[in-house]
């Protein structure tokens, strides 16, 4: 099964147990903002895209979902 990065944003939410107003805060946005990322009305900044990387500790290419390969996140 192909997920879009939609599924794979609420998917590893969800997997942490996370409501969407706790990555929110976590991300320190608008619980509103995030809604809006997850549903596809909005485009996750980089910024944003990066933090949530390091946060679910996975590659951006698994969020993007370009990877099915769940490669933790980089650190230098």
């Amino acid at each position: 099964m192909q997920f879009s990065y939609l599924n794979r944003l609420r998917a590893l939410r969800e997997e942490k147990g996370l409501t969407q107003l706790k990555t929110a805060e976590v991300l320190g946005i608008s619980p509103r903002t995030y809604c809006d990322y997850e549903n596809g009305k909005l485009s996750i900044p980089v910024r944003t895209l990066v933090r949530l990387a390091a946060y679910y500790d996975v590659s951006v290419d698994y969020i993007a979902a370009v990877s099915n390969i769940r490669s933790v996140f980089p650190r230098l």
